[in-house]
């Protein structure tokens, strides 16, 4: 019988793997969205606007760092982080495809990325999430993180957390 293992490491934000989980993040958050609030998914020239729009240059050292986690040497997922100031970091593009999902393999991406953040030199982790991510929701609070006060202005986020990285 053989073990499958989840590996988590840095990767460029333009590299193939990278941008194909962008896509497939974006495309889910983005239709979930608007099969809620307006029963359709996004239209698909918006949705090829904003992937294109969004480069992910944040997640670039020495600011900002993007992992990919491999499931069985498999691109299954990502997480960002990017500095924010002095103290704080914020967490971002945190994503499991679908089949991925239920392994262990969320707490593990969220935990390297509180260990790239404390290597930013960060003390505190940020994030903001949509009422309708309960499942990311769930995730934040199982890990330690807390409601919070907004930390920025992003319309769609309703929901802000924050943990102590010390």
């Amino acid at each position: 019988m053989s073990v499958v293992t989840w590996t988590i490491a840095p990767e460029p934000v333009n590299s193939p793997a990278a941008a194909a989980l962008w896509r497939a993040y974006y495309t889910e958050v983005s239709d979930r969205w608007y099969l809620l609030h307006e029963g359709h998914r996004t239209d698909p020239a918006e949705l090829e606007r904003e992937i294109a729009a969004r480069t992910g240059t944040e997640l670039v050292p020495p600011a900002g760092q993007l992992l990919l986690a491999r499931y069985d040497g498999s691109p299954a997922g990502t997480a960002g982080v990017r500095l924010l100031d002095a103290e704080r970091a914020e967490l971002t593009r945190v994503f499991l495809r679908e089949e991925t999902r239920g392994k262990g393999g969320a707490a593990l991406l969220v935990a390297a990325a509180e260990n790239a953040a404390r290597a930013l030199g960060a003390r505190r982790m940020v994030l903001d999430t949509r009422s309708d991510l309960v499942e990311a929701r769930a995730l934040y609070a199982r890990l330690g993180y807390t409601e919070t006060t907004p930390h920025n202005n992003d319309p769609y986020a309703e929901h802000w957390f924050g943990k102590s990285l010390r």
